[in-house]
């Protein structure tokens, strides 16, 4: 498996949480080490650590920390306590803004990713470990108990809610355009003096998501070497630490080649194979770009543009654009955005609502050719 940075950055920080934890639970996490991401396990001890926060805050159990929350506990919780610990999560309100009062409640994925944190630590417990005397640490899951609602939406509707947030028709284009040709003009002196120092480099950026559809974290772990000029290709570690291997439009690699050529000049970087390819000077020194710098790239220009974007709404904004010039090309799709699932990749075809508008317009001047006969 390949080890990427987004990988090393969340094992630091599992093991950092993991001490916090109970006995029961770092041996959830070794026994779970090679079969789930860091990533997926960090997000899971989150989950385990505000759960026990609000066991010890109900007076559920009397510990004084998380770490000394006895495995009885666990084993006895009953199902009128998990229920509340679920609707307390689902009444739970956060602020949208540190300038407004605004609140938004959690929504029904995150509730549900929290049940299922639980029901794998559940499982674990009842289930797969293994004690001294050849039984699991006790019997009773009261988390199979709990029902996970599913979020009641047609694919029309999800595809709708992407339409809503990338850009559509020629608007990628127009993006492009604006970054070369106009956005300089809306900054100050101070501010233009590091958009020219950086303009190739995130222009570059920028390019590369809407021609090739990859995750921000594939294009922060991109090397020197796994970009292919002769054949128009980069390979990129997936999801799972899998490798790779996806078409890049010739104009984001021309955009790409660009920036290359003044890359080591202006970042002190190194030209060797297996130097990152997008970079940034810190006290003099070259470093990688992180996930959340590419991220506030994205974020700075699309809002300037027409709205605050991610990376992951430029992939949707060129996987949509694939299924578009593709006539929906489903295993096509799927190979370069990388998806182990067809539906995932249906969404893009029925993203289109341009299209259902000239549809029902069409069908309406038939209705009116007929009533003028």
């Amino acid at each position: 498996m390949a080890i990427t940075k987004q990988h090393e950055y969340y094992e630091k920080r599992l093991e950092k949480l993991v001490k916090e934890m109970p006995f029961y639970v770092v041996k959830y996490v070794d026994d779970k080490w090679d079969i789930r991401s860091p990533l997926t396990l960090f997000n899971y001890v989150r989950d385990f650590k505000e759960f026990f926060m609000w066991l010890i805050a109900e007076g559920i159990v009397e510990s004084k920390s998380i770490k000394d929350i006895p495995i009885e506990a666990l084993a006895g919780l009953s199902l009128d306590d998990a229920n509340n610990y679920f609707k307390y999560l689902a009444r739970k309100k956060y602020k949208v803004s540190e300038k407004d009062d605004e609140t938004k409640q959690i929504d029904l994925k995150t509730v549900n990713r929290h049940k299922s944190s639980l029901r794998s630590l559940y499982k674990y417990l009842t289930v797969e470990s293994e004690v001294q005397t050849g039984k699991p640490y006790f019997e009773r899951n009261v988390m199979a108990k709990i029902p996970i609602k599913k979020v009641k939406e047609t694919f029309n509707e999800r595809a709708k809610n992407i339409t809503d947030k990338i850009f559509i028709g020629d608007m990628d284009l127009e993006f492009l355009d604006y970054l070369q040709r106009e956005y300089e003009a809306s900054l100050s002196p101070s501010q233009k003096k590091y958009f020219k120092r950086d303009k190739e480099r995130d222009f570059a950026i920028v390019s590369l998501f809407l021609g090739t559809g990859i995750r921000v974290n594939e294009l922060t772990n991109l090397r020197i070497k796994d970009i292919d000029f002769s054949s128009k290709e980069i390979s990129v570690v997936r999801k799972g630490g899998k490798k790779d291997t996806v078409s890049i439009t010739p104009s984001s690699l021309e955009d790409l080649n660009k920036y290359l050529a003044v890359r080591k000049e202006k970042y002190k970087a190194g030209d060797g194979e297996n130097e990152f390819v997008f970079v940034k000077t810190y006290k003099g020194l070259c470093q990688p770009l992180t996930n959340r710098a590419v991220e506030n790239i994205v974020y700075k220009y699309s809002k300037s543009f027409d709205k605050r974007m991610s990376p992951h709404k430029l992939r949707h904004t060129y996987a949509t654009n694939l299924a578009e010039q593709t006539n929906g090309d489903i295993p096509l799709i799927m190979n370069q955005l990388g998806h182990t699932q067809s539906d995932i990749s249906l969404l893009y075809i029925n993203t289109s609502r341009e299209k259902q508008r000239r549809a029902a317009e069409l069908l309406d001047q038939r209705r009116k050719k007929k009533r003028n006969e």
